[in-house]
């Protein structure tokens, strides 16, 4: 073989490990793209997937029906505060000092309510949680006590209502908000137990959250 022959070899060779190493490159930076891309929809997603929850205990219908209102509204999701010893009528008699509403008023080491559970399932894909109840001698109902302390509402907005036939919210989310000590709790909201359809419209269009 000639000293020609051997040169144009080495060149050929040269330009085949150029060629090779271009394309190896335009391939690695096709592939940051496409997992940039993927990274962008990922994020994409998981923004689409921060979800509102109405989280709510109703003893009777009223704050049920809000409840469930309320989540229509806002296309929420919906989880029900339930106690293991659901109240029935005699219990909720506020004019018997023997009910069982009445001993757990007078007596707040009773109001430590156990629930079926405490747990939300994707709790931590929520950012705006709803928490509605009734009032009980002007705070909460104690059952929604056992959920809040449940879980952690950190990175989250809080925002109360509750149903009351003669008084409002009161000091009841500001309870609330201090048995928790995480979230950002919003000013709360008080229904008439026979709020309308368009009430409770009313209210969940002025909280601007879709």
């Amino acid at each position: 073989m000639n000293k020609k022959t051997i040169i144009i070899l080495i060149i050929i060779i040269l330009i085949a490990i150029i060629c090779f190493a271009t394309l190896n490159g335009l391939k690695n930076n096709e592939n940051i793209a496409d997992n940039t891309g993927i990274e962008n929809i990922m994020e994409s997603n998981a923004n689409l997937n921060k979800k509102v929850l109405v989280v709510y205990f109703s003893a009777q219908d009223h704050t049920e029906n809000i409840a469930k209102q309320v989540a229509k509204n806002l296309n929420a999701d919906i989880f029900e505060i339930t106690p293991v010893e659901k109240y029935t009528e005699e219990d909720l008699n506020k004019n018997e000092s023997t009910s069982r509403v009445s001993r757990e008023h007078a007596d707040e080491t009773l109001r430590n309510v156990k629930l079926t559970t405490t747990k939300v399932n994707n709790w931590e894909y929520y950012d705006t949680i709803l928490i509605g109840y009734p009032i009980w001698y002007e705070v909460s109902a104690w059952p929604v006590d056992s959920f809040v302390r449940s879980n952690d509402f950190r990175g989250k907005t809080v925002i109360p209502f509750c149903t009351s036939a003669f008084s409002g919210i009161g000091e009841s989310a500001k309870l609330l908000e201090e048995k928790t000590g995480t979230g950002k709790w919003l000013e709360g909201y008080s229904f008439e137990s026979s709020a309308s359809e368009s009430d409770v419209k009313k209210w969940t269009d002025s909280l601007k959250l879709n």
